[in-house]
């Protein structure tokens, strides 16, 4: 079920102000309304807070959420824990490549070729699909389109070769301020050993930070932000997940999920989605959820992310 989205009263304040409405007409309606914005803020941030506590209570999964509101307000729920990205790191990897880029001078119209020792036959990717003979040339950005998109695995691991390798991603994320964070198996290792899924780890805030980076810092060049901007607002996985609830005619919603195998323990090792919402007056958040170790099927998995969003899209609505 979608919401509707309601005027909040920060929103009608705001009006007031841009209006000219005299001071004491501002001051009368903060009364009315129920008392300062800034503390029905705070107190709204209390009640998500415990909706979400209560959406992912006697789940049989480990959850973590942030979020951080025009840049303001912020929340984290399970943040101590270490969360296996799975793609979601792919994002982290999509800016590495940009960053590669724009230092060389290298247009993303740029093109690789792409040797068939690449094309693993038991891992996922459109791409391999779609060129099974693999010996072909296609630019860098029809391949970051295939990872941020679709989630391919072989074309990550083919832009994990090209700038240098996976610590080379590692070392800019760290580079940008953004610490609690480790990229150190590719796609196919961690095809290869399933344990190698939890090397590849963030904290949910730290997720948030970068998302939150991405949008306000201008530290690569607007022709690179624009592009991975439109890639992920046109994602074609997870639409069950921080899309599903939300009014996509009146809101952009850009994001990364990540999506695991189980293991041993009949767990799933990561369910995630990451991303950034643009509401229609301009104001923005910037939201992560992991699901760690679930013993959840699927269907529920995705619910949980979604009913998080929800929450979330509702706070901001009213704030």
């Amino acid at each position: 079920m979608r919401i509707t989205k309601k005027r909040s009263p920060r929103l009608i304040l705001q009006s007031l102000v841009k209006n000219g409405y005299p001071y004491i007409i501002i001051c009368i309606w903060c009364v009315l309304s129920g008392g300062c914005v800034q503390n029905k803020s705070q107190d709204s941030l209390k009640t998500l807070k415990t909706e979400i506590r209560h959406i992912i209570k006697d789940k049989k999964a480990t959850i973590g959420v942030a979020l951080i509101l025009d840049g303001e307000d912020t929340l984290a729920i399970n943040n101590a824990e270490k969360y296996p990205m799975m793609s979601v790191y792919k994002f982290h990897q999509a800016l590495a490549v940009c960053d590669y880029l724009q230092k060389r001078h290298i247009p993303l119209s740029t093109s690789l070729y792409l040797d068939k020792k690449y094309f693993k036959p038991d891992t996922y990717s459109p791409l391999r699909d779609k060129y099974p003979q693999g010996n072909l040339e296609l630019p860098i950005s029809e391949l970051l389109v295939y990872t941020m998109q679709s989630s391919d695995n072989v074309a990550c691991d083919i832009l994990f070769d090209y700038i240098g390798g996976v610590n080379v991603v590692d070392e800019y994320i760290h580079s940008l301020g953004i610490n609690d964070v480790s990229i150190t198996a590719t796609e196919d290792e961690m095809h290869q050993d399933m344990d190698d899924c939890y090397k590849n780890w963030t904290t949910p805030m730290e997720a948030a930070n970068l998302l939150e980076l991405f949008m306000t810092q201008d530290f690569m060049r607007n022709e690179y932000t624009d592009f991975l901007k439109h890639i992920m607002i046109e994602c074609g996985t997870g639409k069950d997940r921080l899309p599903a609830p939300l009014p996509e005619s009146e809101l952009k919603i850009g994001h990364k999920t990540g999506t695991s195998d189980k293991n041993d323990r009949g767990e799933y090792i990561g369910i995630n989605d990451i991303g950034f919402v643009i509401l229609p007056d301009g104001s923005r958040y910037v939201v992560a959820v992991f699901v760690k170790d679930s013993k959840e099927n699927m269907e529920t998995n995705a619910k949980i992310i979604s009913d998080i969003s929800a929450a979330v899209y509702r706070y901001a609505g009213n704030r």
